[in-house]
């Protein structure tokens, strides 16, 4: 195995996957800290961290930072999410060392000076406003705050410009300090890397990081669900559905995604046959499933015409809960086909790769092996995705929002009560 594993003696891990064939390495650094962490007056500061990570150090100032891995030809980014935050590199293999030493300089010494803080909460302001522009992200936003109510992992992560305003220098060293800590923290790489190597300059660029575990997030509650109607003056009515999944460590977490996948996963989906192929209401439909430690949320998203919103979310509904009863072998295996190709396309990547080994440790504590995971997926049949579907249905009422105009968007969102574990099949018309 090419996996290798070592725990620094600060609680940081360092994981690698060797692909000597490569003549590149991606490499990065994950923290288990991200939006769900955020206390009320924190709200957007992780993702504000993570864009001053490139705004300057005690070594390098902001074009520094960014020339010191474009000079060898790499590239360098970052991301927040509701759980992590990561800041990745792609080099040639004879600059690992290089982008290990921006990467950690990033995190240990940051200077987050007054003026670049000023100019990037003007750039993030700029990309709520981008948020607001684009109904898709907008209904999400929505359908987050609505499923996850009055608390930090139902908020955008952009935060508002009120909140950012009153973020300063103090506040992202408070942050920094409080929860980026080595028992949450991985050094991530793939392709042509040395594990030796890493490991050891691993522990001298994160020396001075703290051994203690950082605080942990409030548990997440999903709401009693329910409908919102948000008025914007647009062509297309947007609409989106959430109902409560399950967490990482769930036995059912590969039958969920499996029913996902024959629901709205793909061309060959239910809702895109029946919605879009054979009655032609909308141009994009889809469902996914993403699982977060102690909490889950499944998603469908689909845009039509407003005086279509109606029968569309009807239609949906009805191929939901028909689905429960109608699951075929064939189905199935055409689901766990994809789940597979999925995961063995993105083994091929090492960004990918480093990617998911940094999130099995910071969710499972361990990488799971290939033949673990297919294993999982082999072991999903029509039973297990029906059980799934039916938990699923049984949970919680399904939180629905519609982003738009026209009077058929009540109608549209009142269908949503019509999802039921329970339910008699439905009769496609």
């Amino acid at each position: 195995m090419s996996v290798e594993v070592t725990k620094l003696p600060s609680g940081l891990t360092v994981i690698t996957d060797a692909m000597p064939h490569l003549e590149t390495a991606a490499l990065g650094v994950w923290a288990g800290v991200g939006g769900r962490d955020e206390k009320e007056d924190e709200h957007g500061i992780s993702h504000l961290l993570e864009h001053m990570a490139f705004k300057g150090t005690r070594r390098r100032n902001a074009r520094e930072i960014v020339e010191a891995i474009e000079a060898v030809g790499g590239d360098l980014n970052a991301a927040t999410s509701t759980e992590n935050t990561a800041y990745y590199a792609r080099v040639l293999k004879a600059d690992v060392p290089l982008a290990l030493d921006v990467l950690s300089d990033i995190l240990s010494e940051p200077v987050f000076d007054e003026g670049e803080l000023t100019r990037e909460k003007g750039v993030i302001v700029q990309e709520i406003g981008a948020a607001q522009d684009t109904p898709e992200d907008l209904v999400f936003e929505h359908l987050s705050e609505l499923a996850y109510p009055d608390q930090p992992i139902g908020r955008s992560l952009l935060g508002t410009p009120q909140t950012l305003e009153r973020f300063n220098n103090r506040m992202l060293h408070g942050y920094l300090a409080t929860h980026y800590r080595g028992p949450d923290m991985v050094v991530a790489a793939a392709g042509h890397v040395d594990h030796t190597r890493l490991v050891e300059d691993a522990a001298q660029r994160f020396a001075g990081v703290d051994a203690t575990a950082a605080p942990t997030s409030p548990p997440a509650r999903f709401g009693d669900g329910g409908a919102k109607v948000v008025p914007r003056d647009l062509e297309q009515a947007h609409l989106a559905l959430a109902l409560e999944g399950v967490p990482q460590s769930d036995a059912s977490l590969f039958s969920l995604q499996a029913l996902s996948n024959l629901l709205g996963g793909g061309m060959s989906s239910r809702l895109f046959q029946e919605v879009r192929e054979k009655r032609g209401l909308c141009y994009s439909v889809y469902t996914f499933h993403v699982p977060y430690a102690d909490t889950g949320f499944f998603g469908l998203y689909t845009g039509t015409d407003p005086a279509d919103a109606p029968e569309m979310m009807e239609v949906i509904v009805d191929v939901i809960n028909e689905a429960i009863d109608t699951l075929t072998e064939t189905e199935v295996a055409r689901a766990k086909a994809q789940m597979k190709a999925g995961l063995l396309m993105a083994l091929e990547s090492c960004g990918a790769r480093t990617e998911q080994l940094a999130r099995h440790i910071l969710a499972y504590g361990r990488p799971l092996s290939t033949d673990e995971i297919v294993a999982r997926i082999d072991a999903v049949d029509v039973a297990s995705t029906r059980a799934a579907a039916q938990a699923l249905l049984s949970r919680r009422r399904p939180a629905v929002v519609a982003l738009g105009n026209g009077r058929g968007l009540d109608s549209a969102i009142g269908f949503a009560e019509r999802l039921s574990a329970t339910r008699a099949p439905a009769r496609l018309h």
